[in-house]
């Protein structure tokens, strides 16, 4: 779940928005207010919507025996998609749109601004390709509400000459997977390195989330269970709060680097977390159905994990890897 939430987190620097007017200083202007050169750039987009979001499984699951526990169990090798859409919830943020970000007000920036970026070029430190552009980012926090998450069957990708991109998928072959969650983060930073990143690392985070992180009504659906007359089971969450062991504040400290193609290995994004013990509390655990008593709370005081440089060595911390197929 950290790693996950972590994911969230730098994927949202990119799309990130805020309560404010787009604004952009150029080398002059900031070398006037602060004596250096470089480029400011605040921006301001109060709200992102996404209607829908699919990921596209072109080949889908191989085909294989018929056998439980086989490799390709059940697999037809047909494109399938992950989707999330909206909820269709009369009233509710996601009744419409799979994602929607805006600002957490209790978590701004000074600026107001959702991001503000100060990019500056630099030489390096010669001897070589050294030169690298660096993008320190700061990030208000964020309130991310995403609507339904499920798979579907794709459709054929557009031909040539067609009048729209949208590939979509069958929603007469669909089956939701996650009712929904919503993601309340607090104030971040962030530092880019485009280049030689002499940091070690494409993207550095090394910072305290000011309040935690919290994730609050996470539904997990069980579709094999429903019937004409039975509604699909369904775990249902109403609170996860994430903190450094013994604080209401978050830690974040991850390299994030992007590694080429080098022989047979096509590449892959490496995630390398280096933070300390934290605690975790679920609040109201609600199995089979969101509307039945809950079984209570859980709490996890002082998880830490751990990942091997060398055999018989431990570091705090995770590496995470992600790749194509």
């Amino acid at each position: 779940m950290k790693k996950f939430t972590k994911l969230v987190l730098v994927s949202s620097l990119a799309i990130s928005a805020n309560a404010m007017a787009m604004q952009a200083m150029d080398d002059a202007s900031l070398g006037a207010t602060t004596g250096q050169d470089g480029i400011n750039i605040g921006i301001g987009i109060s709200k992102i919507e996404i209607e829908k979001l699919l990921i596209h499984d072109n080949d889908g699951l191989a085909a294989g025996s018929l056998v439980a526990g086989q490799a390709g169990f059940g697999g037809t090798a047909t494109a399938g998609a992950i989707v999330i859409k909206g909820n269709g919830k009369a009233g509710d943020i996601n009744q419409n749109k799979g994602i929607v970000i805006g600002a957490n007000y209790a978590s701004l920036l000074p600026t107001n601004n959702l991001i503000d970026l100060q990019i500056d070029s630099d030489a390096g430190a010669g001897g070589g390709n050294t030169a690298f552009i660096n993008i320190a980012a700061q990030v208000s926090g964020l309130d991310i509400n995403i609507g339904e998450i499920g798979v579907t069957a794709s459709k054929t990708a557009p031909a040539t000459g067609a009048t729209s991109i949208r590939r979509g998928g069958d929603d007469a072959n669909y089956n939701a997977i996650l009712s929904g969650l919503a993601i309340k983060t607090g104030k971040m930073n962030a530092n880019i390195q485009l280049g030689a990143a002499p940091q070690g690392a494409m993207i550095k985070l090394d910072t305290v989330m000011q309040g935690g992180l919290e994730i609050k009504s996470l539904g997990i659906l069980d579709n094999s269970t429903k019937t004409a007359t039975r509604a699909s089971g369904e775990i249902f969450v109403e609170s996860i709060k994430i903190a450094d062991a013994n604080s209401t504040d978050f830690t974040i400290k991850q390299n994030i680097s992007v590694v080429g193609k080098e022989g047979a290995n096509n590449g892959y994004i490496r995630m390398v977390s280096t933070a300390g013990a934290m605690d975790t509390y679920v609040k109201g655990i609600h199995l089979g159905n969101r509307e039945a008593g809950s079984i209570g709370d859980m709490e996890v005081q002082g998880l830490q994990t751990y990942f091997s440089p060398a055999a018989g060595a431990y570091l705090p911390g995770s590496i995470i890897t992600i790749s194509g197929r």
